[in-house]
């Protein structure tokens, strides 16, 4: 069998958890791992397609009110190569933030613009890390590794708008370096 994508990785470990149809599987990502790994319709359909013809995943229809409704279960096939991945070692991070690179491109577009984005990209992290923690309030009991990437989410965030507007409050100094030597932390504080 091909190599598994990404998409079709989450999918299995979704539909692992309980049967789902492609919409609930899109509501699932939306309301969990959008966070730290989205998923459109676009990528989701086919990717359901591709794991029922690999054998990884089964459909039912379920028709409900006349609309047509498909249900995905995994199968014993799908369980065996979601565990050989899960085995696997993780890839490499790759980290794609538009509002860095906005950042880090401001200097040849429009400098003045950087504190800005900065402060921008400080409150969308403060509001992730706020509606992280909206869920966390009623992630009570939950299991706990997804809990564990929860809170890991929160702490990023977190940190995130505090680099960020320490960036902003850097770029409207004009400061170009870091601090080095003793008492550098103090300094960049």
């Amino acid at each position: 069998m091909k190599e598994l994508s990404a998409t079709a990785k989450a999918i299995l470990g979704i539909v692992a958890m309980r049967p789902r149809t492609g919409y609930e599987i899109k509501a699932f990502v939306d309301n969990s791992t959008r966070f730290f790994w989205a998923a459109s319709y676009g990528q989701i359909y086919p990717e359901l397609k591709r794991l029922a013809e690999n054998g990884l995943i089964e459909g039912t229809d379920e028709p409900t009110g006349g609309r047509r409704r498909t249900v995905y279960t995994i199968t014993a096939a799908g369980k065996k190569r979601l565990r050989e991945w899960h085995r696997e070692p993780s890839a490499d991070l790759e980290f794609r933030d538009e509002g860095m690179l906005k950042l880090f491109l401001a200097g040849a577009i429009e400098p003045a613009s950087a504190p800005r984005i900065a402060r921008e990209r400080a409150e969308q992290a403060r509001g992730t890390a706020a509606r992280l923690r909206e869920i966390e309030s009623h992630a009570e009991g939950k299991d706990p590794s997804s809990y564990a990437v929860l809170t890991s989410g929160i702490a990023f965030h977190d940190f995130m708008a505090d680099l960020f507007d320490k960036a902003a409050r850097d770029l409207e100094r004009g400061q170009t370096k870091r601090p080095t030597g003793a008492g550098a932390q103090e300094r960049r504080n």
